[in-house]
């Protein structure tokens, strides 16, 4: 199991600042992706949406661009933009191709060097970056300085990053998703609800305090904004824009599952919905199964993260991380 890369003709690849903690991740497809989205989150930040949506002219994007950084970090779709076209990929126009790469972003500048946020130079690494190998997981790219569980404050959250997970749905058509996962509630599973990590009571402490309890109770004294889940999901299967647009709001029940409370006016959750085949599938299945595989990358993002910047994480750190 790869993650997003089992679809065919999807490439991932990261840039890291390990130092600064932030990072960028780009998803590409250089034939070429039917795509449509779904927000549901207040707090978004992206850039070239609009391109997904139905009524826009272009059928296709080439590539999806997450990064940390805040808003400053929407610039590292700039550099995506830029490795395409060097390749000569892009939507053809009388003097040119042009890539359409639809970027977000997540708030990632309270755990790192806020003074160092990606930019076009970080994107475009991450596009030379981009394979078809299995998706690198944890405190990588757009999700190096992501965190989960922020009620009580940072110090008593956990840290989240980059998930990914795929599952076949036939012989011949697959449904894969890829997150990162910077929300400001508790990451739990799906089946049970059980918090596997999120608002911790204390800071030195891992009993969990339900970040949904505490905004009942008013007792939540956290950072509310700078918080966000990114998601990718993509098939196999042929859709029309329409159709990927419904799937992609399909697939954000997998958030409701893994994430908890999930939506907020804090967060800026999203989910992109990309077709790069040609094969046929019953749809409301499709929409299964997008939900079971977000979800489980939800899941994976923080079970993969590692502790950085003083902030748990509940992966070991790999011994090529700089400490």
């Amino acid at each position: 199991m790869k993650g997003l890369t089992d679809i065919p003709g999807i490439l991932v690849g990261h840039a890291t600042n390990h130092q600064a903690h932030t990072g960028t991740t780009a998803i590409l497809c250089p034939k070429g992706a039917v795509a449509g989205f779904d927000i549901r989150g207040s707090a978004t930040g992206t850039s070239e949406f609009d391109v997904m949506n139905p009524l826009h002219v272009t059928q296709a994007i080439h590539g999806v661009c997450f990064s940390g950084g805040s808003a400053f970090g929407l610039e590292a779709a700039c550099g995506v933009r830029n490795w395409l076209a060097k390749k000569g990929i892009g939507f053809e126009t009388r003097y040119g191709r042009v890539p359409l790469v639809p970027g977000a972003i997540l708030y990632d500048l309270g755990i790192g060097d806020p003074e160092h946020r990606p930019g076009r130079e970080m994107g475009e690494a991450a596009a030379a970056a981009a394979t078809s190998d299995a998706v690198q997981e944890g405190c990588v790219g757009a999700g190096t300085g992501a965190t989960v569980g922020k009620a009580l404050g940072m110090s008593n959250s956990m840290k989240g990053g980059i998930g990914s997970f795929s599952m076949a749905l036939n012989a011949k058509v697959t449904v894969a998703a890829l997150a990162a996962v910077n929300a400001y509630g508790d990451v739990v599973q799906p089946k049970g609800g059980n918090i596997i990590a999120g608002t911790r009571r204390t800071a030195e402490g891992r009993e969990f305090a339900s970040t949904a309890e505490l905004i009942r109770k008013s007792a939540q004294r956290g950072q509310a904004f700078g918080n966000t889940t990114l998601v990718t999901v993509a098939t196999n299967a042929k859709l029309t824009k329409p159709e990927a647009t419904k799937l992609a709001q399909l697939a954000q029940q997998g958030l409701v599952r893994a994430i908890t409370p999930v939506h907020t006016m804090y967060d800026g959750d999203l989910v992109i919905a990309l077709s790069v085949g040609s094969e046929t599938a019953d749809f409301s299945a499709l929409g299964i199964v997008a939900a079971d595989v977000v979800a489980e990358a939800i899941v994976r993002a923080v079970l993969s993260a590692w502790t950085a910047a003083g902030i748990p994480g509940l992966a070991p750190v790999p011994s090529n991380i700089p400490r």
